[in-house]
């Protein structure tokens, strides 16, 4: 399938780990646009299911399981934000928010409040397909073999992918669990923006390299990281980031 002006799309693994297809939930109100991701995202090997209004986006969440969210900001009824805040709840699926509103702030809270990625629109179907596939490429299940990792008070168990700060558990999303992973696993390096995207999302995911300091930012938040000394996760000015406080 192509593109106009575009290359041969690659065929999806459409096998999921539970031996099913990879399952999209896509919740948008405007039905031309669901219909379009919903076909295109079916012709790529995916299951897709469509939910018209905030509260039966959350109810299907719930119920069906799906790999991927594809979460349209501004929704009849309950919006994007809170359908977000809600699946939080339950559920560590992967979010991609979409968003027809240029403000950097919305996206800022998207990402505040659990979602992974956003896409504004308008956007090309290919280029959501891309981003729902970066997503699924990323390591689904942990290193069994891997020791916890501590820093100061901070306790990292990468089997169990759980968080501890002085002994309380810390709820992180799984792009916030995967960049404190890591981060954690080269305690000594400095990481680049760039560094961070390939780690976590894969070399080839193209998009704004400023999503990463939203994701850290909330990680330092929920790891009580004070912006006058940040303990764990550490700026390197005109660098990147680095873990701080190993023992």
């Amino acid at each position: 399938m192509t593109l106009p002006g575009s290359g041969p799309v690659a065929p999806v693994d459409a096998r999921a780990p539970a031996g099913r297809r990879w399952r999209v939930l896509v919740v948008e109100d405007d039905e031309p646009i669901a219909l379009l991701i919903s076909d295109y995202l079916g012709a790529e090997g995916f299951d897709v299911d469509v939910a018209p209004n905030g509260e039966l986006g959350v109810a299907r969440a719930q119920a069906w399981e799906p790999d991927v969210i594809v979460l349209d900001l501004m929704l009849p009824g309950i919006d994007g934000i809170e359908v977000c805040r809600q699946v939080r709840g339950f559920s560590d699926t992967y979010i991609i928010m979409l968003t027809a509103r240029a403000s950097e702030l919305d996206r800022v809270i998207g990402l505040s409040v659990g979602a992974d990625d956003y896409l504004a629109k308008p956007f090309s179907p290919r280029e959501l397909t891309a981003r729902v596939r970066a997503m699924l490429r990323r390591p689904r299940s942990p290193d069994t073999g891997a020791p916890s990792r501590v820093f100061g008070d901070l306790v990292i168990d990468v089997a169990g992918r759980e968080v501890s700060v002085a002994g309380e558990r810390i709820e992180l999303t799984r792009t916030e669990f995967d960049i404190l992973d890591t981060l954690s696993s080269r305690p000594r390096a400095v990481l680049a923006r760039r560094a961070l995207l390939e780690a976590v999302w894969g070399e080839d995911w193209f998009g704004d390299d400023h999503v990463i300091d939203v994701h850290v930012g909330n990680l330092r938040r929920k790891l009580g990281d004070h912006p006058a000394e940040y303990r764990y996760v550490r700026t390197v000015r005109g660098v990147g980031y680095r873990m701080g406080g190993a023992r």
